[in-house]
């Protein structure tokens, strides 16, 4: 190595030994450089060309294939940064063993590994070629995707049962409200009182529509309604309910006022439109639990099925609840002749809870749609805010495929409000019953199981999306909601099998429920009611 440095200090030359061309110059800023930051930049120099020397050897000696110093650092890092891959090691075998059709008589069940930690040792042990590994592997993950597969549909199909039948609380709070209404007159009262019965059919006034058979259900979405309510005493709340169920409400709600707010509860039965010749949806519902019970097999048709996802099996189930088939959800479709004499109310699920004023909601223009509802396609929640009329409706038959496109939007019931006037302008309820005819002559195999699906087809061209503060969906489904948007939401809704009254709700989300139960209660206190 040769140290030139020129005659007026401005450079410094370095030349490697045997005649390297190539050179390092040091520029010099002045001629009074020192000599000191000379000699320190002669060490680094020299430290550097050293470096380089040894790595380049260090690459020499470990070869192409053997890669392990820092020297061959730029081989590995290199390809990732120009966008290029190296060639997998993964042996052919493996690969061509994990992707050929599995077979039964490949292991025994006995000799699978039960746990990672089992088939490591084993393949240590037995120092496994690359076939047996990925066989091994195979019937490993296979086994543990049926084990899997099979605690995920026992855990749904139990969901169902408990989700179907009827708490025994609930059971007593209507046995119990039952004998008060026949020994107490004050239960009997006459609801509303007959000062307040014109508001019944005064625009000016907010009307509500709860259709339901659930008295401590009903009690939740009437008290969260007006507790939040800015001007209750303009409230009007509509309460349907079925014959076997008109005594326990009433009794409930005489016993227990809302005041300012109007209350009204109903049966079916004093509708006289509804007791008096054919009513299309009811003979639906017959045709509909015959078929059912004929062609469907039930749940145990439904979880023996191997050939479907959970999921699929579980959506499945929760089609099959009673209340899908109970005249309660399909009566929304009947609201024109309910409430002949009003313009626009709003319609109210009972497993959803209200947690503002809902007042602005008649502010809301539908642009001359009837149903103004919140999407479901778009949201941070993609498991519930993920769906489409493919989530609902069976776009291999003809019939639907031919009418509707698979990608377009959901939209949710629960909280909808709708414009009667425009409504009665239309023929929704004769097209609902028309696909509801349609559907039974098919099997059952336009879509699934539930009252959304035909809702989403009569209701077709005729919804206007609204913000999705004021429905938020999910909670009877999912323990992971975020808490935080829960309670800011303006309305929450428990949809789901996971009802807030039932022992399989989620803790979490079940106390934005039960604030609005009265615990001290008489009637909740002796059927055992309680918070959690």
């Amino acid at each position: 190595m040769q140290l030139h440095i020129s005659p007026s200090l401005r450079h410094v030359t370095v030349f490697p030994g045997k005649g390297v061309r190539d050179f390092i110059k040091v520029k010099v800023g002045s001629r009074r450089v020192s000599y000191r930051m000379v000699f320190y930049s002669l060490l680094f120099v020299t430290f550097l060309l050293r470096f380089v020397f040894l790595l380049t050897a260090m690459d020499t000696i470990d070869g192409e294939t053997k890669c392990s110093t820092v020297g061959c650092a730029g081989k590995r890092i290199g390809p990732r940064i120009w966008g290029r891959r190296l060639e997998s090691t993964v042996p052919e075998e493996i690969y061509r063993i994990l992707e050929e059709p599995g077979s039964q008589e490949e292991i025994q069940v006995s000799d699978v590994p039960q746990s990672l930690e089992d088939f490591v040792a084993e393949m240590k042990n037995n120092r496994s070629d690359a076939k047996t590994f990925a066989v091994k592997l195979k019937a490993m993950v296979s086994l543990l995707e049926k084990t899997t597969r099979e605690a995920k549909i026992q855990e749904y199909l139990y969901r169902h049962v408990a989700s179907s039948s009827i708490p025994k609380h609930l059971h007593c709070l209507a046995l119990r409200l039952a004998n008060e209404h026949s020994i107490n007159a004050n239960a009997r009262l006459q609801l509303p009182a007959p000062e307040c019965v014109p508001y019944l059919v005064d625009n000016s006034f907010f009307h509500f529509v709860l259709a339901s058979d659930n008295v401590l259900a009903a009690s939740v979405v009437a008290s969260s309604l007006i507790r939040n309510s800015l001007h209750p005493e303009k409230v009007v709340m509509h309460i349907i309910t079925d014959r076997k169920t008109y005594s326990t409400m009433h009794a409930w709600f005489s016993l227990h006022p809302l005041t300012p707010a109007v209350i009204e509860v109903k049966g079916l039965h004093h509708f006289d439109w509804f007791t008096k010749g054919k009513v299309p949806v009811l003979e639906a519902m017959e045709k509909d639990q015959r078929v059912r019970s004929q062609f469907r097999g039930g749940s145990s048709a439904i979880v023996g099925n191997n050939s479907e996802k959970p999921k699929v099996i579980a959506a499945k189930l929760q089609a099959l609840s009673p209340k899908y088939n109970s005249v309660m959800n399909h009566i929304r479709i009947h609201l024109p002749e309910l409430f002949p004499s009003l313009n626009k109310v709003v319609f109210l699920d009972d497993d959803i809870v209200i947690q503002t004023d809902l007042s602005p909601l008649w502010d809301i223009d539908l642009g001359g749609k009837v149903n103004g509802a919140v999407e479901t396609c778009r949201g941070d929640d993609k498991f519930v805010m993920s769906k489409r009329l493919k989530s609902y409706l069976n776009f291999s038959h003809p019939l639907i495929s031919e009418n509707f496109d698979p990608n377009e939007c959901a939209w949710a019931y629960g909280m909808n409000i709708f414009d009667l006037e425009e409504w009665r302008k239309t023929n929704i309820s004769a097209t609902y019953h028309y696909w509801l005819q349609k559907n039974l002559k098919s099997d059952l195999s336009l879509w699934q199981l539930g009252t959304l699906p035909p809702g989403l087809i009569a209701f077709h061209g005729h919804v206007q999306i609204i913000d999705p503060f004021w429905h938020m969906l999910g909670l009877g489904y999912q323990d992971n909601t975020s808490i935080a948007d829960a309670e800011t939401a303006g309305v929450i809704h428990f949809n789901g099998r996971a009802k807030p009254w039932l022992e399989i709700a989620f803790p979490e989300l079940r106390r934005l429920w039960a604030k609005y139960v009265d615990f001290s209660d008489k009637f909740i206190k002796s059927c055992h009611i309680r918070p959690s």
